[in-house]
């Protein structure tokens, strides 16, 4: 039965449903980050637009877009929100926190029932992430590249929609088949929500797209709808979307890897190290020392940070100091 790990490390808390031994579905929440289904107080700074698209603030001065506006609540009062989907990183005003006006008599918009996830240590002598490709899929999400036998998707995030083109060596029909189950698979281990499309090799035999279409419905699960595979081996999906996706998470480059940097260094050998990492990753690192200092104490040595122009940002490594 597959079984949520729940790892809570530096900046980040890491979510992974690892079915035989497999990571089948993952996510990250970022520290202070208010999650969906969060409910709170905030102050109505604007009331939007023809009763649309308001404008909360929360504790800490944090911004909430309630789309549906704030019914007959003042500007300036204080109102009780429910959080519908968590800040996506990027500069667009719209990735902020979406929000709706709490109501006790409404089911929640929290998707995720963590009840049951076994909580891992970390860092530990095992690393069970590890183990279940945690590693490639972080790869994985900062390329937008996923090989598979037969080809590979290459995935690409906008503002509108997460898009997949499936590119291979099988046949068309072989390929469209194949490709959308593993373009499914992709959507669920990424966590990838909101409107999704999916480029598949033109296939003219009907038959062979609607095989594409229902190994969609095959890999990946309820509740999501879709459309048929159209002529020129086009589906879009649309998924509800509560958070960001690790492929939009990965877009925030340089945090994104100063915390995989620090994941990495937990598990070196105990004592004091050096981190040694592309200059804006380092940045980030000297902006959040909370981060640093964490990592010193699972270590029980200090910990200092010299940057290096040379390496990729995805380069950083832990050395002996």
């Amino acid at each position: 039965m597959p079984d949520w790990l729940i790892e809570r490390g530096i900046g980040e808390t890491r979510y992974a449903l690892v079915d035989k031994g497999e990571i089948i579905e993952a996510h990250i929440e970022l520290e202070g980050a208010v999650p969906a289904g969060a409910v709170l107080q905030a102050r109505l700074a604007s009331m939007g637009t023809h009763g649309r698209n308001a404008i909360g603030v929360g504790e800490g001065g944090v911004e909430y877009l309630l789309p549906r506006g704030a019914g007959r609540v003042a500007e300036g009062a204080t109102l009780t929100i429910e959080v519908t989907r968590s800040a996506i990183p990027g500069a667009e005003p719209w990735k902020r926190a979406l929000a709706r006006v709490h109501d006790e008599t409404r089911s929640s918009t929290a998707v995720l029932s963590r009840a049951d996830g076994r909580t891992i240590l970390f860092p530990a002598p095992r690393d069970e992430l590890a183990h279940a490709g945690w590693d490639d899929l972080i790869d994985h999400a900062r390329t937008g590249v996923v090989p598979f036998a037969g080809g590979e998707l290459r995935i690409s995030t906008t503002p509108a929609m997460t898009l997949i083109d499936v590119d291979g060596y099988l046949a068309p029909e072989d390929l469209a088949r194949l490709g959308s189950a593993e373009a499914a698979r992709a959507i669920r281990q990424f966590d990838i929500g909101g409107s999704i499309g999916i480029d598949l090799p033109t296939v003219k035999n009907k038959t062979a797209r609607q095989a594409a279409a229902e190994a969609i419905d095959i890999v990946l699960p309820q509740p999501f709808e879709r459309t048929a595979v159209n002529g020129f081996g086009f589906v879009q999906i649309v998924r509800q979307r509560s958070r960001a996706s690790l492929l939009e998470l990965a877009q925030d480059r340089a945090a994104f890897e100063a915390r995989a940097l620090l994941r990495r260094a937990a598990f070196e050998p105990a004592g004091p190290k050096v981190i040694v990492a592309h200059p804006l990753v380092i940045g980030v690192l000297e902006a959040e020392r909370g981060w640093v200092e964490m990592l010193s104490r699972q270590l029980g040595g200090a910990v200092a940070l010299r940057a290096d122009a040379a390496l990729p940002m995805s380069g950083g490594y832990a050395e002996q100091a």
